[in-house]
C-alpha cells in the first residue's frame, strides 16, 4: 500500500472520528439530562453512576482516538 493512500485513510479516519467525538462530548455536556432520561428507561441506575459511565466513555474514546488514529496519521505525515 502506498504511503499517500495510508495518509489519506488516516486523515479521513481522524476527521470522521474527531467529529463523532466532538458531537458526543457536546451532547453529553448540553443534553446530559435528556440522555439520562432516555437511557434510564432501559437501564435503571442512579444519576451519579450514569455520569461516571459517560465520563469513562468519553475518556476511553479519546484515548483510543489519539493512540490508534491521530498518532499514526501524524507519524505518516512526518515520514512522508
Amino acid at each position: 500500500m502506498e504511503l499517500q493512500s495510508l495518509q489519506q485513510f488516516f486523515m479521513w479516519c481522524t476527521i470522521i472520528c474527531g467529529t463523532f467525538y466532538t458531537i458526543s462530548a457536546v451532547m453529553c455536556v448540553f443534553a446530559g439530562n435528556w440522555i439520562y432520561t432516555v437511557h434510564s428507561r432501559w437501564f435503571p441506575m442512579p444519576r451519579e453512576t450514569f455520569t461516571v459511565v459517560l465520563y469513562g466513555y468519553l475518556g476511553f474514546f479519546k484515548i483510543l482516538f489519539i493512540v490508534f488514529i491521530l498518532v499514526p496519521w501524524l507519524a505518516l505525515l512526518m515520514i512522508g
